[in-house]
Order: C-alpha cells, then structure tokens, then sequence
C-alpha cells in the first residue's frame, strides 16, 4: 500500500520544515492550516511524540480547477502535506491525488495528474 508521495531528507527538522514551505511555494501552494501533532499530543493527552506537523497546501488555481469540474473535489482539500523526525533525517510526505477518487473521475484526473507533478516537484526540491 502506498503512502503518499514520500522523501526522506538528510537534514533537521527545522531546516526541512523552512525549505519545505518554500518548496510548496514555489509550486503556487500556501500553508492554510499548520498542525502541530507533538503539541497537540502533549496537551490532549499528556503524551511526548516526535516533532510531527500536517500542513494543509492548496494551490488556487488548481483548487479552483477542481472544484468547477466536480464540487465533491473539496474532500481532498487542502492537499495534506506531512513532515516528522526519524532520527538525524526528517521525512515528507505528500498526499498523492492520483490515489483518491480522482483518479478515477475523468473530470478530475486531468487536475489529479497536475497536482500530483506539483507536490513532487516540491519534495524533489529539499534535496
């Protein structure tokens, strides 16, 4: 089974997090949401965990594709993008659109397929 689009990078937490924002950026993706599951974690449940953030990308212009081939398109938005700690690396991984019911939905596909080569494009950029 697969998870997404996935990168593991041989940097920090942190640095991959500020090259990650850029990355998305640089593919016309803004951060709407910002979760921070090892503080979340911490405060409902008293439980430590790993610095772990889901980031909420969206991307207007394909959002906006979307959504006016087929208003069901809005439960894939925003595109989940995920960043935690393994060790001295830090892993990426990107919801894959093509692994949702838009890749069976002609209307969609077409956007699916665009996102897709987005999201990669931007792991392809943290190194």
């Amino acid at each position: 089974m697969s998870h997404g689009i996935t990168k593991t990078v041989p940097l920090d937490y942190d640095a991959t997090l500020a090259r990650l924002t850029d990355a998305l950026a640089s593919e016309g993706f803004g951060i709407l949401t910002q979760v921070d599951v090892q503080a979340t974690l911490r405060a409902k449940l008293g439980v430590e965990w790993r610095r772990y953030q889901i980031l909420g990308a969206c991307n207007p212009s394909l959002a906006h594709q979307a959504l006016s081939a087929d208003l069901a398109a809005g439960i894939m938005m925003p595109c989940n993008v995920t960043i935690y700690e393994d060790g001295a690396r830090t892993v990426v991984t990107a919801v894959d659109p093509l692994e949702t019911f838009a890749a069976a939905d002609p209307a969609l596909r077409p956007v699916a397929e665009q996102v897709r080569e987005k999201l990669s494009r931007a792991l392809d950029r943290l190194g």
